[in-house]
């Protein structure tokens, strides 16, 4: 008998999950997130305390820890010239957590019963956040306090602006339950719940990416051409009439999108202040690249870079908004940010491992690639590059993409039968992996 909805959360809440789990739930509240990442760290020291050859038996954590390999190397190249040594270097150093934490995440979530059930358990959270948002949008108040000027806030609160590129991030969980526990009605009523709120939330990098994650369910929820573009075209009518709505009824979405159409004045200056500045940002982080082009700026030493190649009128001097000094905390792109940190040899880095992640899934078989399809979709959105992006090494954004990358190499390779033990005290691990 197949468990029900109630008794897979539950066992999301109370397994080897809860770690995993927990760093979703504490996003909203800043660094309290790393403690589910340390729990994981000390679940994967206990793993290798246990065998120390237990990366042989499962292929998930060592695609994992290739792809950290990248990531992690781009950083250290940058560090010993950095323009800001010290705090490059204590960055480094912090990176090194994510490896345990993929470790961890892999061996945690290796059958598919856990895999769903942290799915469940994510998409509940998510939907929750929403729930939250469209009573802010309703009343100006939410668990995070009062709206922002422009937009909703929702539990991140006012001084922290990152719901609307965080929900859609995250919609494909919520997609994902509502199709398989609702069938196709609760997938259209969760497209339109969320909705609502990543539109008001005002940050059109999450409308991009919302609409990608939405076109990916559509495929898989028609799989010929002509109903797809029937479907894509009826949620974009949906879409439009939504911002309409919005545009006369919301004084915080009029705003947003009076600042957007500006682009449609087709001047420079237009178009900079449509994307809040953003290509002032784009033109520095140019000249940061051409200045050093083989390791960068050093990572995360954009902003202390940013006085030396901006012109004397920058507004991003003049507000200061990361501290004393400095200039715009990061590009807003992922290309260019690993390109300004970690120049051509970081760029060099992460290509070969999107080419490795690319290789793995494509080689992947259907079962892998079905049970993946809600982590490989969040995974693709957030680092889509034709956008715009808060920093990926950055430590809260960081952990958000390396949960989110841990959780798709254990979604491919979650492939260890249900019925299997769940611990067998005298078998080595990579046996008890195989279901001996």
């Amino acid at each position: 008998m197949s468990e029900s909805p109630g008794a897979r959360l539950r066992a999301a809440l109370l397994s080897p999950l809860t770690p995993i789990w927990l760093v979703v739930f504490l996003l909203p509240f800043g660094r309290a997130s790393e403690l589910g990442t340390l729990l994981c760290m000390l679940g994967a020291i206990l793993l290798f305390a246990r065998d120390r050859h237990v990366l042989a038996g499962h292929p998930g954590a060592r695609l994992g820890l290739w792809l950290w390999a990248a990531y992690f190397l781009a950083a250290l190249i940058s560090a010993p010239d950095a323009i800001e040594p010290a705090r490059s270097w204590g960055n480094v150093a912090a990176y090194l957590r994510f490896a345990p934490f993929v470790v961890y995440v892999c061996f945690a979530v290796r059958r598919e019963a856990r895999l769903n059930a942290l799915y469940l358990a994510t998409g509940v959270v998510v939907a929750l956040w929403a729930l939250d948002a469209w009573v802010q949008a309703l009343t100006g108040f939410s668990l995070g306090g009062h709206a922002e000027a422009q937009r909703i806030s929702g539990i991140f609160g006012a001084g922290d602006l990152k719901l609307g590129p965080v929900l859609a991030s995250l919609s494909p969980f919520v997609l994902w339950a509502a199709r398989r526990h609702f069938r196709r009605t609760g997938l259209i009523v969760a497209m339109l719940f969320l909705l609502g709120p990543i539109l008001l939330a005002g940050s059109r990098a999450a409308w991009i990416t919302y609409g990608i994650a939405l076109l990916a369910f559509f495929w898989i929820e028609t799989r010929k051409p002509l109903r797809f573009a029937a479907w894509a075209l009826a949620a974009g009518v949906i879409g439009v009439l939504a911002m309409g709505v919005a545009w006369k009824t919301s004084p915080r979405f009029d705003a947003r999108m009076d600042r957007t159409v500006a682009a449609l004045h087709d001047t420079t200056h237009a178009l900079n202040y449509a994307s809040s500045g953003r290509l002032d940002i784009w033109r520095v982080a140019a000249r940061m690249i051409a200045a050093y082009p083989v390791n960068g700026v050093g990572v995360r030493d954009f902003r202390y870079a940013y006085p030396n190649f901006a012109p004397a009128h920058d507004e991003f001097l003049h507000a200061q908004a990361c501290g004393p000094g400095e200039g715009a905390c990061h590009p807003h792109q992922l290309v260019l940010e690993i390109l300004s940190d970690t120049g051509a040899i970081g760029l060099l880095l992460w290509l070969a491992a999107a080419a490795l992640a690319v290789r793995v899934w494509w080689h992947a078989d259907p079962d892998s690639r079905r049970r993946a399809f809600p982590a490989t979709v969040a995974l693709a959105i957030t680092v889509f590059p034709l956008n715009t992006h808060f920093a990926f090494y950055s430590a809260w954004w960081g952990l958000f993409f390396w949960w989110l990358l841990a959780l798709w190499c254990a979604a491919l390779h979650a492939d260890v039968p249900n019925a299997a033990p769940s611990a067998m005290p005298r078998m080595r691990m990579r046996d008890r992996l195989r279901g001996a």
